[in-house]
């Protein structure tokens, strides 16, 4: 059917991804060092680092959902050390051992400044701070965001990666190709030994509407998507299943039993069998 092209984690939520070439699947379902850490409002959080409000992160922790500041800082991660390098548009530089407790002191110091309010970063190594807990890796196809980039002028492929912010990118399928596994009556698909259940559609936040360099908003944007998405929503899927046509990839479930296994770009992805 096709194949992982890219797996994309996200190690701070909010800010720069990581790309890799293997990912395992911890035990809460979600990639290892996806949004492993996040900056939470200092009164936001319980002594684990979860959001203390209905259990959803927004408002309690810095994203681009929250501001556009995050455009204004360019960061990597280094998994082999542990270790975030964030660069400002000024030339200001800084290097955090994340693994270190002192590390993450000081990156909390860092952006409290950088943003103007106090933040305290968090940990969590067994799930991640992704947006709806309990859910599994995002996945979308080259040939959608191929698609969806066509739909504005002067937008790349890459730049609408970095828009949307997919975890498992499928290559050898057609635009949409995911949108059929959602729905009472979806298939499921396997990537290498990894079995992935679709769960729920992905609705899209104002994210998407800026461009990931500079922060600038695409004029009517969501009006555009919406009217295309619409007029290419594929005859495989199940609309039922999709509350607008806001949406792009799917969010997924890894069961149980194949957590712990490990995905890896190059896997050959097939419908599961039941």
């Amino acid at each position: 059917m096709g194949e992982i092209k890219r797996i994309s984690v996200y190690p701070v939520k909010g800010l720069d991804g990581l790309r890799l070439d293997a990912a395992e699947v911890l035990e809460g379902g979600t990639l290892e060092y996806d949004r492993e850490f996040a900056l939470f409002d200092a009164d936001e959080s319980d002594s684990s680092g979860h959001p203390t409000r209905s259990g959803d992160a927004d408002g309690d922790v810095m994203n681009g959902k929250r501001t556009e500041r995050v455009h204004d800082v360019d960061t990597t991660f280094d998994e082999e050390t542990g270790t975030l390098t964030v660069r400002t548009e000024d030339g200001e530089t800084g290097e955090f051992d994340l693994d270190a407790e002192s590390g993450r002191k000081r990156a909390s110091e860092w952006f409290s400044e950088f943003f103007g309010e106090e933040l305290t970063l968090k940990r969590d190594r067994s799930l991640g701070f992704v947006d709806r807990r309990g859910m599994g890796p995002s996945v979308i196809s080259t040939a959608t965001l191929r698609e969806v980039a066509s739909w504005f002028d002067g937008t790349t492929v890459e730049g609408m990666r970095r828009r949307l912010r997919a975890n498992v990118e499928v290559s050898g399928v057609p635009a949409f190709w995911e949108d059929r596994f959602v729905g009472p009556d979806a298939p499921s698909f396997v990537a290498g030994d990894v079995r992935f259940d679709g769960v729920t559609p992905c609705g899209r936040c104002v994210v998407p509407q800026r461009d990931p360099d500079t922060g600038d908003w695409t004029p009517e944007f969501r009006e555009r998507f919406v009217e295309r998405r619409r007029e290419t929503f594929p005859e495989w899927a199940d609309e039922a299943a999709f509350d607008h046509f806001y949406t792009l990839m799917i969010l997924t479930d890894v069961p149980e039993d194949h957590r712990g296994a490990t995905v890896r770009v190059g896997d050959p992805v097939r419908l599961a069998e039941e």
